[in-house]
């Protein structure tokens, strides 16, 4: 990995200026854990029988930022990326993946995720959950977002270091 240049989140910042830069903070630490790494090491596997991929975590989270920013705000009908059904183990199955399909999926839905945030009037805006089948706010959407990210970052350390023994940040 580099030098760290994911961004700082701000120490005094507003309610949506501070989750914004945390949700970034992590979605740039992902991308990090991954930097460096061809096709055939972000797929290596940590331990049988797990199929827990870096890969596969790119595609998980290209997944969780569709589900839960382009169905919940915009389309609740907008299939997901690698399966036609909500089925969030598919993304796990890199077999046929590359990092260029995963990383231009998921940087993709990051995008359409910023978008969204940044249009709306505030974090009150409220959507839909298909899966719930209820209405949530765009700030509950944040902090969960945020939540997959922090606990997939984990999985993604251990990762990084059973591939290349790579530690930190």
């Amino acid at each position: 990995m580099t030098a760290d240049s994911r961004p700082e989140p701000p120490h005094l910042g507003d309610e949506r200026a501070t989750l914004r830069a945390f949700l970034d903070y992590q979605r740039a630490t992902l991308a990090m854990k991954c930097e460096g790494l061809g096709d055939e090491e972000l797929r290596q596997r940590s331990m049988p029988p797990s199929t827990l991929t870096l890969l596969g975590l790119v595609r998980h989270m290209a997944e969780v930022e569709r589900a839960w920013f382009r169905r919940v705000f915009e389309d609740p009908d907008a299939p997901m990326v690698w399966a036609p059904t909500i089925d969030f183990q598919a993304a796990y199955d890199v077999s046929g993946s590359s990092r260029a399909e995963a990383f231009a999926a998921w940087e993709a839905e990051v995008e359409t995720s910023r978008r969204i945030e940044r249009e709306a009037e505030s974090l009150d805006l409220v959507g839909y959950q298909p899966r719930w089948e209820e209405e949530v706010s765009l700030r509950m959407v944040l902090v969960h977002v945020l939540l997959e990210y922090g606990r997939h970052n984990g999985h993604a350390d251990f990762l990084r270091e059973g591939v290349d023994g790579v530690v930190g940040a």
